[in-house]
């Protein structure tokens, strides 16, 4: 018995160095290319961009969303300031539900951590969900349910406060950008190790008979019960990917492992929180509907493909 404890640990161990690594230089490369397209894409021409034609702005916001912030601190400042620069209200919703789930983060660590052909059918789903959904969401009027308190001009928070220093002409925009990607990376760092952590603790102790017993691709209610507890778990994507892959690697369904993701990254507890500052309550609602529409709709046509 003893010795099977330990090597429980040594996997537990082995896991936890190899996606700390692995993960961390992946999550500074990424955010640091973020970075470089922020610095030629401002936010001004984004909302610019959006202002344009509606037919192709859906697809623009989904793109936009993309390379954006990923943190809710500095995507809800910005989905203000396209509400103020009246952007259209679909496109704004695109870029509401493709943000924090088409980042390029998430794609790498899918990529990194699933292969590509799991990655490249996240992204059409999420892509796809995101451009109906906020076409639709315009099309029924709930453009109404946005508070007019969104619509003024917002006062300096502490988390936006920092973005203008007066220091920042004495070094290049590269080294600004290196610093932005340090500071964004310390953020998430929290996040990142207790993913990793809880993930390689499953990875090496976790019964794979338990995992398969609940959530095998056999149990038609594991992917909704995966895309529900995604919302209160409140675990990033950058660590419920690799809890995810240590759940996949105990015997839990791809399908339910793609809803889990979605509903977690999609749809934290604290997004939903700060949105109630923008939106009434019938609007936060149809967010939670697309969100799990989505998580579950994935979950089930991702276990019929593959």
């Amino acid at each position: 018995m003893f010795s099977i404890d330990i090597d429980m640990l040594n996997n537990t161990l082995n896991m936890f160095v190899f996606l700390a690594v692995e993960l961390t230089l992946l999550f500074l490369l990424i955010s640091y290319l973020v970075g470089v397209l922020q610095t030629f894409i401002p936010p001004s021409k984004i909302q610019s961009i959006l202002s344009g034609k509606k037919g192709q702005g859906y697809i623009i916001a989904a793109l936009l969303g993309a390379i954006t912030p990923f943190c809710s601190c500095s995507t809800i400042p910005f989905l203000k300031g396209l509400l103020r620069a009246r952007a259209g209200f679909g496109t704004m919703l695109v870029f509401l539900f493709a943000s924090p789930l088409l980042n390029p983060i998430i794609i790498g660590l899918f990529v990194v951590t699933f292969g590509w052909n799991v990655a490249v059918f996240y992204f059409v789903i999420a892509m796809g969900v995101s451009v109906v959904a906020g076409f639709i969401l315009e099309k029924l009027g709930f453009e109404r349910y946005v508070k007019a308190s969104a619509y003024s001009e917002p006062k300096p928070k502490s988390c936006m406060a920092g973005c203008g220093n007066a220091s920042v002409d004495k070094v290049s925009k590269w080294t600004k950008i290196w610093q932005t990607t340090w500071k964004d990376f310390k953020k998430v760092l929290p996040y990142l190790i207790g993913g990793i952590a809880l993930g390689s603790l499953i990875y090496g102790f976790m019964p794979a008979e338990f995992v398969a017993k609940i959530a095998n691709k056999d149990n038609p209610l594991a992917i909704p019960f995966a895309a529900i507890i995604g919302i209160p778990l409140y675990i990033r994507a950058e660590a419920v990917i690799p809890l995810s892959a240590a759940l996949a690697a105990k015997g839990m369904g791809l399908g339910a492992v793609m809803a889990l993701i979605i509903g977690s990254a999609g749809a934290s507890l604290t997004e939903v929180i700060l949105l109630k500052s923008i939106f009434k309550n019938p609007m936060i609602g149809a967010f939670l509907v697309v969100i799990m529409t989505m998580a579950i709709s994935a979950g089930y046509l991702y276990s019929l493909l593959f």
